[in-house]
Protein backbone atom coordinates (compact mmCIF):
# COMPACT_ATOMS: atom_id res chain seq x y z
CA UNK A 1 0.00 0.00 0.00
CA UNK A 2 1.28 3.47 -0.85
CA UNK A 3 2.56 5.39 2.14
CA UNK A 4 1.78 8.98 2.99
CA UNK A 5 4.01 11.51 1.15
CA UNK A 6 5.03 12.96 4.52
CA UNK A 7 6.31 9.52 5.55
CA UNK A 8 8.40 9.10 2.40
CA UNK A 9 9.84 12.60 2.71
CA UNK A 10 10.79 11.94 6.35
CA UNK A 11 12.42 8.65 5.34
CA UNK A 12 14.39 10.43 2.63
CA UNK A 13 15.37 13.24 5.02
CA UNK A 14 16.62 10.78 7.63
CA UNK A 15 18.42 8.58 5.13
CA UNK A 16 20.11 11.53 3.42
CA UNK A 17 21.29 12.92 6.76
CA UNK A 18 22.77 9.52 7.61
CA UNK A 19 24.56 9.15 4.28
CA UNK A 20 25.99 12.65 4.46
CA UNK A 21 27.49 12.03 7.91
CA UNK A 22 28.70 8.56 6.91
CA UNK A 23 30.25 9.57 3.59
CA UNK A 24 32.12 12.71 4.73
CA UNK A 25 35.09 10.86 6.28
CA UNK A 26 35.01 8.35 3.43
CA UNK A 27 35.31 11.18 0.91
CA UNK A 28 38.33 12.61 2.73
CA UNK A 29 39.93 9.17 2.81
CA UNK A 30 39.49 8.40 -0.90
CA UNK A 31 39.99 11.95 -2.16
CA UNK A 32 36.46 12.66 -3.40
CA UNK A 33 36.92 16.36 -2.68
CA UNK A 34 36.48 19.71 -4.39
CA UNK A 35 39.77 21.56 -3.98
CA UNK A 36 39.89 25.38 -4.24
CA UNK A 37 42.34 25.35 -7.14
CA UNK A 38 41.15 28.33 -9.18
CA UNK A 39 39.46 31.70 -8.89
CA UNK A 40 36.01 30.23 -9.66
CA UNK A 41 35.97 28.58 -6.22
CA UNK A 42 34.54 30.38 -3.22
CA UNK A 43 35.66 27.90 -0.54
CA UNK A 44 39.07 27.90 1.14
CA UNK A 45 39.23 24.23 2.17
CA UNK A 46 38.54 20.94 0.36
CA UNK A 47 34.84 20.02 0.51
CA UNK A 48 33.48 16.45 0.08
CA UNK A 49 31.60 15.90 -3.18
CA UNK A 50 29.08 13.54 -1.63
CA UNK A 51 25.80 15.44 -1.80
CA UNK A 52 24.67 13.83 -5.04
CA UNK A 53 25.44 10.31 -3.83
CA UNK A 54 23.61 10.89 -0.55
CA UNK A 55 20.55 12.45 -2.21
CA UNK A 56 20.36 9.66 -4.81
CA UNK A 57 20.68 6.86 -2.22
CA UNK A 58 18.16 8.47 0.14
CA UNK A 59 15.69 9.20 -2.66
CA UNK A 60 15.93 5.64 -4.01
CA UNK A 61 15.51 4.07 -0.58
CA UNK A 62 12.50 6.24 0.31
CA UNK A 63 10.74 5.45 -2.98
CA UNK A 64 11.41 1.72 -2.56
CA UNK A 65 9.88 1.61 0.93
CA UNK A 66 6.94 3.85 0.03
CA UNK A 67 4.93 1.01 -1.47
CA UNK A 68 4.45 2.94 -4.71
CA UNK A 69 4.30 0.79 -7.89
CA UNK A 70 7.58 1.47 -9.69
CA UNK A 71 6.92 -0.11 -13.08
CA UNK A 72 6.80 3.16 -14.99
CA UNK A 73 9.82 4.52 -13.11
CA UNK A 74 12.25 1.62 -13.57
CA UNK A 75 14.14 3.40 -16.32
CA UNK A 76 14.13 6.65 -14.35
CA UNK A 77 16.28 4.90 -11.74
CA UNK A 78 18.37 3.16 -14.39
CA UNK A 79 19.13 6.45 -16.12
CA UNK A 80 19.73 8.20 -12.80
CA UNK A 81 22.19 5.51 -11.73
CA UNK A 82 24.05 5.95 -15.00
CA UNK A 83 24.19 9.71 -14.51
CA UNK A 84 25.33 9.48 -10.88
CA UNK A 85 28.04 6.98 -11.82
CA UNK A 86 29.54 9.14 -14.56
CA UNK A 87 29.15 12.17 -12.28
CA UNK A 88 31.15 10.53 -9.51
CA UNK A 89 33.87 9.56 -11.99
CA UNK A 90 33.92 13.15 -13.23
CA UNK A 91 34.17 14.41 -9.66
CA UNK A 92 37.16 12.14 -9.07
CA UNK A 93 38.93 13.05 -12.28
CA UNK A 94 37.52 15.52 -14.80
CA UNK A 95 36.32 13.60 -17.84
CA UNK A 96 36.25 14.82 -21.41
CA UNK A 97 33.19 16.67 -22.66
CA UNK A 98 32.59 13.84 -25.14
CA UNK A 99 32.39 11.26 -22.35
CA UNK A 100 30.06 13.38 -20.23
CA UNK A 101 27.70 14.26 -23.07
CA UNK A 102 27.77 10.69 -24.37
CA UNK A 103 26.49 9.31 -21.08
CA UNK A 104 23.93 12.10 -20.75
CA UNK A 105 22.59 11.28 -24.21
CA UNK A 106 22.53 7.56 -23.35
CA UNK A 107 20.49 8.24 -20.19
CA UNK A 108 18.14 10.48 -22.20
CA UNK A 109 17.63 7.72 -24.75
CA UNK A 110 16.80 5.31 -21.93
CA UNK A 111 14.14 7.78 -20.89
CA UNK A 112 12.70 8.27 -24.38
CA UNK A 113 13.07 4.92 -26.12
CA UNK A 114 12.77 2.74 -23.04
CA UNK A 115 10.55 4.71 -20.69
CA UNK A 116 8.44 6.31 -23.45
CA UNK A 117 8.85 9.70 -21.81
CA UNK A 118 8.84 11.85 -24.93
CA UNK A 119 8.24 15.52 -25.63
CA UNK A 120 5.65 15.02 -28.36
CA UNK A 121 4.21 18.54 -28.59
CA UNK A 122 4.95 22.06 -27.38
CA UNK A 123 1.36 23.08 -26.84
CA UNK A 124 -0.59 25.63 -28.92
CA UNK A 125 2.03 28.34 -29.46
CA UNK A 126 -0.17 30.16 -31.98
CA UNK A 127 -3.37 31.91 -30.96
CA UNK A 128 -5.68 30.34 -31.97
CA UNK A 129 -4.24 27.08 -33.21
CA UNK A 130 -3.59 23.41 -32.45
CA UNK A 131 -0.73 22.05 -30.38
CA UNK A 132 2.60 22.25 -32.18
CA UNK A 133 3.46 18.59 -32.73
CA UNK A 134 7.14 17.62 -32.98
CA UNK A 135 6.49 14.52 -35.07
CA UNK A 136 9.76 12.88 -36.15
CA UNK A 137 11.69 15.44 -34.10
CA UNK A 138 10.11 14.28 -30.84
CA UNK A 139 12.92 11.98 -29.70
CA UNK A 140 15.81 14.29 -30.73
CA UNK A 141 14.01 17.24 -29.14
CA UNK A 142 13.48 15.27 -25.92
CA UNK A 143 17.14 14.27 -25.76
CA UNK A 144 18.20 17.88 -26.43
CA UNK A 145 15.84 19.23 -23.76
CA UNK A 146 16.91 16.63 -21.19
CA UNK A 147 20.62 17.22 -21.72
CA UNK A 148 19.90 20.95 -21.61
CA UNK A 149 18.10 20.79 -18.26
CA UNK A 150 20.82 18.56 -16.77
CA UNK A 151 23.52 21.03 -17.75
CA UNK A 152 21.44 24.04 -16.68
CA UNK A 153 21.23 22.64 -13.15
CA UNK A 154 24.92 21.72 -13.29
CA UNK A 155 26.00 25.19 -14.43
CA UNK A 156 23.89 27.06 -11.87
CA UNK A 157 25.49 25.06 -9.06
CA UNK A 158 28.12 27.64 -8.20
CA UNK A 159 26.83 29.12 -4.94
CA UNK A 160 26.14 27.28 -1.70
CA UNK A 161 22.49 26.26 -1.52
CA UNK A 162 21.56 27.58 -4.96
CA UNK A 163 21.03 24.43 -7.05
CA UNK A 164 19.20 22.59 -4.26
CA UNK A 165 16.98 25.61 -3.52
CA UNK A 166 16.06 26.13 -7.18
CA UNK A 167 15.27 22.42 -7.46
CA UNK A 168 12.96 22.71 -4.44
CA UNK A 169 11.19 25.64 -6.13
CA UNK A 170 10.58 23.53 -9.26
CA UNK A 171 9.40 20.54 -7.22
CA UNK A 172 7.12 22.81 -5.21
CA UNK A 173 5.63 24.17 -8.42
CA UNK A 174 4.92 20.66 -9.68
CA UNK A 175 3.36 19.75 -6.32
CA UNK A 176 1.08 22.80 -6.52
CA UNK A 177 0.09 21.86 -10.07
CA UNK A 178 -0.80 18.33 -8.99
CA UNK A 179 -2.69 19.58 -5.94
CA UNK A 180 -4.83 22.00 -7.94
CA UNK A 181 -5.58 19.49 -10.74
CA UNK A 182 -9.15 18.71 -9.71
CA UNK A 183 -10.32 15.15 -10.14
CA UNK A 184 -6.85 13.79 -10.88
CA UNK A 185 -5.30 11.05 -8.81
CA UNK A 186 -1.80 11.88 -7.53
CA UNK A 187 0.74 10.61 -10.06
CA UNK A 188 4.02 12.23 -9.07
CA UNK A 189 3.82 12.72 -5.31
CA UNK A 190 5.75 9.51 -4.71
CA UNK A 191 8.69 11.07 -6.59
CA UNK A 192 8.33 14.71 -5.51
CA UNK A 193 8.02 14.07 -1.76
CA UNK A 194 11.14 11.91 -1.16
CA UNK A 195 13.30 14.00 -3.48
CA UNK A 196 12.23 17.14 -1.66
CA UNK A 197 12.91 15.50 1.71
CA UNK A 198 16.43 14.47 0.63
CA UNK A 199 17.20 17.99 -0.60
CA UNK A 200 15.98 19.51 2.65
CA UNK A 201 18.42 17.25 4.51
CA UNK A 202 21.26 18.23 2.19
CA UNK A 203 20.77 22.00 2.50
CA UNK A 204 22.07 22.37 6.11
CA UNK A 205 25.26 20.56 5.06
CA UNK A 206 25.72 22.79 2.03
CA UNK A 207 24.29 26.16 3.08
CA UNK A 208 26.01 27.35 6.28
CA UNK A 209 26.23 31.17 6.33
CA UNK A 210 29.42 32.22 8.03
CA UNK A 211 30.85 28.70 8.00
CA UNK A 212 32.34 26.46 5.28
CA UNK A 213 30.08 23.96 3.54
CA UNK A 214 30.29 20.37 4.76
CA UNK A 215 29.28 18.88 1.39
CA UNK A 216 28.77 19.79 -2.24
CA UNK A 217 26.41 18.16 -4.73
CA UNK A 218 29.20 17.60 -7.21
CA UNK A 219 28.54 16.81 -10.85
CA UNK A 220 26.91 13.56 -9.72
CA UNK A 221 24.29 15.49 -7.77
CA UNK A 222 23.56 18.38 -10.11
CA UNK A 223 23.29 16.15 -13.18
CA UNK A 224 21.12 13.64 -11.30
CA UNK A 225 18.76 16.41 -10.17
CA UNK A 226 18.60 17.80 -13.70
CA UNK A 227 17.79 14.37 -15.12
CA UNK A 228 14.95 13.73 -12.66
CA UNK A 229 13.62 17.25 -13.18
CA UNK A 230 13.59 16.81 -16.97
CA UNK A 231 11.77 13.48 -16.59
CA UNK A 232 9.15 15.01 -14.32
CA UNK A 233 8.61 18.11 -16.46
CA UNK A 234 8.10 16.07 -19.61
CA UNK A 235 5.76 13.60 -17.89
CA UNK A 236 3.72 16.46 -16.42
CA UNK A 237 3.33 18.34 -19.70
CA UNK A 238 2.48 15.56 -22.16
CA UNK A 239 -0.53 13.38 -22.83
CA UNK A 240 -4.26 13.85 -22.36
CA UNK A 241 -3.97 13.99 -18.56
CA UNK A 242 -1.11 16.47 -18.35
CA UNK A 243 -0.80 18.63 -15.25
CA UNK A 244 0.74 21.62 -16.99
CA UNK A 245 1.18 23.09 -20.46
CA UNK A 246 4.79 22.94 -21.70
CA UNK A 247 4.96 26.75 -21.63
CA UNK A 248 4.26 26.80 -17.89
CA UNK A 249 7.00 24.24 -17.21
CA UNK A 250 9.52 26.79 -18.52
CA UNK A 251 8.52 29.22 -15.77
CA UNK A 252 9.28 26.61 -13.09
CA UNK A 253 12.92 26.41 -14.20
CA UNK A 254 13.27 29.98 -15.47
CA UNK A 255 16.34 30.99 -13.43
CA UNK A 256 18.64 28.10 -14.40
CA UNK A 257 17.41 28.26 -18.03
CA UNK A 258 17.91 32.03 -18.25
CA UNK A 259 21.36 31.79 -16.70
CA UNK A 260 22.58 28.90 -18.86
CA UNK A 261 21.21 30.02 -22.23
CA UNK A 262 22.34 33.63 -21.67
CA UNK A 263 25.79 32.46 -20.60
CA UNK A 264 26.23 30.21 -23.63
CA UNK A 265 24.99 32.96 -25.94
CA UNK A 266 27.31 35.51 -24.32
CA UNK A 267 30.33 33.26 -24.72
CA UNK A 268 29.53 32.72 -28.39
CA UNK A 269 28.89 36.45 -28.84
CA UNK A 270 32.36 37.18 -27.47
CA UNK A 271 33.99 34.47 -29.57
CA UNK A 272 34.68 32.10 -26.68
CA UNK A 273 34.08 28.38 -26.35
CA UNK A 274 30.57 27.82 -24.92
CA UNK A 275 32.02 25.03 -22.73
CA UNK A 276 34.81 27.10 -21.16
CA UNK A 277 33.99 27.75 -17.50
CA UNK A 278 34.17 31.30 -16.20
CA UNK A 279 32.96 33.60 -13.41
CA UNK A 280 30.19 35.33 -15.33
CA UNK A 281 27.02 33.58 -14.16
CA UNK A 282 24.16 35.48 -12.56
CA UNK A 283 25.44 34.80 -9.03
CA UNK A 284 28.90 36.07 -10.02
CA UNK A 285 27.31 39.27 -11.31
CA UNK A 286 25.41 39.79 -8.06
CA UNK A 287 28.56 39.19 -6.02
CA UNK A 288 30.54 41.57 -8.23
CA UNK A 289 27.80 44.16 -7.65
CA UNK A 290 28.53 44.02 -3.92
CA UNK A 291 26.00 41.50 -2.58
CA UNK A 292 27.08 38.90 -0.06
CA UNK A 293 26.61 35.20 -0.96
CA UNK A 294 23.46 34.89 1.22
CA UNK A 295 22.02 38.03 -0.37
CA UNK A 296 22.78 36.77 -3.88
CA UNK A 297 21.16 33.45 -2.99
CA UNK A 298 18.06 35.22 -1.67
CA UNK A 299 17.74 37.32 -4.85
CA UNK A 300 18.00 34.32 -7.18
CA UNK A 301 15.73 32.02 -5.18
CA UNK A 302 13.22 34.83 -4.65
CA UNK A 303 13.23 35.49 -8.40
CA UNK A 304 12.69 31.77 -9.07
CA UNK A 305 9.70 31.70 -6.70
CA UNK A 306 8.23 34.83 -8.30
CA UNK A 307 8.58 33.51 -11.86
CA UNK A 308 7.23 30.08 -10.95
CA UNK A 309 4.29 31.78 -9.26
CA UNK A 310 3.62 33.92 -12.33
CA UNK A 311 3.63 30.90 -14.61
CA UNK A 312 1.41 28.81 -12.37
CA UNK A 313 -0.87 31.76 -11.65
CA UNK A 314 -1.30 32.47 -15.36
CA UNK A 315 -2.15 28.81 -15.97
CA UNK A 316 -4.68 28.68 -13.13
CA UNK A 317 -6.31 31.92 -14.31
CA UNK A 318 -6.63 30.56 -17.83
CA UNK A 319 -4.08 32.75 -19.63
CA UNK A 320 -3.51 31.26 -23.13
CA UNK A 321 -0.44 29.07 -23.39
CA UNK A 322 0.95 31.09 -26.28
CA UNK A 323 0.84 34.29 -24.22
CA UNK A 324 2.73 32.59 -21.39
CA UNK A 325 5.33 31.31 -23.84
CA UNK A 326 5.93 34.67 -25.53
CA UNK A 327 6.00 36.43 -22.18
CA UNK A 328 8.71 33.97 -21.10
CA UNK A 329 10.70 34.71 -24.27
CA UNK A 330 10.32 38.47 -23.72
CA UNK A 331 11.62 38.12 -20.17
CA UNK A 332 14.57 36.08 -21.38
CA UNK A 333 15.62 38.63 -23.98
CA UNK A 334 15.24 41.37 -21.39
CA UNK A 335 17.43 39.37 -19.02
CA UNK A 336 20.04 38.64 -21.70
CA UNK A 337 20.53 42.22 -22.83
CA UNK A 338 20.33 43.42 -19.23
CA UNK A 339 23.08 41.08 -18.09
CA UNK A 340 25.24 41.96 -21.12
CA UNK A 341 24.94 45.64 -20.22
CA UNK A 342 25.61 44.97 -16.55
CA UNK A 343 28.83 43.06 -17.31
CA UNK A 344 30.01 45.82 -19.65
CA UNK A 345 29.49 48.40 -16.91
CA UNK A 346 31.23 46.28 -14.26
CA UNK A 347 34.19 45.46 -16.49
CA UNK A 348 34.52 48.94 -17.94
Amino acid sequence: MQQDPLFSSLVAFTACSFWLWFLRPVAHHIGLLDHPRNDRKFHAQPVPLIGGIAVFLAFSFAVLVSGFPLTEYRLLFAGALLIVTIGVLDDFHELSAHARFGVQIAASLLMTLGGQVVLRDLGPLLVPGPALSLGLLAVPATVFATVGVMNAVNMIDGLDGLAASLMLVALGGLAVAEWQATGAAPRFTAILAPLGGALLAFLPFNLRPGAPALAFLGDAGSLFLGFVLAWLLICCTQGPHRLLPPAVALWLVAVPLFDTVAMLARRLWLGRSPFLADREHAHHLLLAAGLSPPQALAVLVGTAVLLAGLGLGGHILGVPEAWLFYAFLALFFGYFFGIMRAWRRLTG
